[in-house]
């Protein structure tokens, strides 16, 4: 059997599997599948600040090649998670990875403060969220804005910071760039593209937020190709995620520059998909006489 260990900024993961924000939630319905241990980690449901209940439905909607999602991150809020989810979640064996969000700097900083005197391994800033003092523009969607909010945040942060990278950029090198200039010991990517789509019987879209963003097999493609441009520019782990639904999309992105990876939307058609990546994985790299996980990372061999 190939070692399937990663270091990822400092922090041990058994293997590169980690379940992706959002579509995990707190780990607790998963458990009834399989030992949360089985993961290298879990990057928990997004957390703000205060309680949220998330936008109106409908807010989920098939699409072809994946789905489109306006949830609006309900969650129970930052100081909730400390008290009840953390100490179950801390007693399952993996890495745990808080993930943030938040409208403003302040938000990002207290919750980044609150949670570094907790047991989390790994702060997860998703900058993808709207910044109201902005009038809606994302964190995520400029160098000043990503260098500015991880700046900031590291300030605060005791913990690994990890920042999630939005795709809906012109430049993705160049955002990678700025959050590991300012401070980001690793960086995630990506997270899902805005996508819309219309009823055409009332002529109204099927989100009720109008757009939302677009995960599943389709991304995997941009995903791949985002993760290999940000590769050639930063030195610091990227996890990757978007598309992953096979063990040879595993593959696939970790030949393109990540050190690990984050599976999400598969898990709604078949919870198992870590399970069965793990495995193929793993075969894959006995088969090719391959020792260890980590050879793997950036290897693809691009035509001259």
């Amino acid at each position: 059997m190939a070692d399937l260990s990663v270091n990822i900024a400092g922090v041990n993961f058994n293997n590169p599997i980690i379940a992706a924000s959002g579509t995990f939630g707190f780990g607790h319905e998963y458990k009834e599948f399989y030992p949360l241990n089985t993961l290298g980690g879990i990057s928990c449901k997004g957390i703000t600040l205060e309680e949220r209940q998330g936008n109106p439905p409908p807010r989920i909607a098939e699409t072809p090649g994946g789905m489109l999602n306006a949830v609006g991150l309900q969650n129970p809020g930052v100081d909730y998670f400390i008290e009840n989810d953390l100490p179950w979640l801390k007693k399952q064996g993996t890495v745990i990875i808080a993930n943030i969000a938040g409208n403003t700097p302040e938000d990002y900083c207290m919750m980044a403060e609150k949670l570094s005197d907790t047991d989390v391994d790994m702060i997860e800033m998703n900058i993808s969220c709207p910044n109201v003092r902005q009038g809606g523009v994302q964190f995520g969607t400029s160098c000043a804005g990503v260098e500015s909010i991880t700046t900031s945040v590291r300030k605060f942060c005791k913990k690994p910071l990890m920042v999630k990278l939005s795709p809906n950029v012109s430049d993705i090198a160049e955002i990678a760039a700025a959050a590991e200039s300012a401070g980001a010991d690793a960086i995630s990517m990506i997270n899902t593209l805005t996508g819309m789509r219309i009823n055409i019987n009332t002529h109204r879209p099927i989100i009720r937020n109008n757009t939302g963003g677009l995960s599943g097999p389709a991304l995997l493609p941009v995903a791949v190709r985002m993760i290999y441009q940000a590769a050639q520019r930063v030195k610091i782990p990227i996890v990757g995620m978007g598309g992953i639904s096979k063990w040879e999309d595993a593959v696939e992105i970790l030949l393109a520059g990540a050190s690990a990876l984050q599976i999400g939307t598969a898990f709604f058609t078949d919870p198992y998909t870590p399970i069965k990546v793990l495995k193929g994985l793993n075969q894959y790299l006995d088969n090719n006489k391959i020792s260890r996980v980590t050879e793997l990372t950036g290897k693809v061999i691009p035509w001259d």
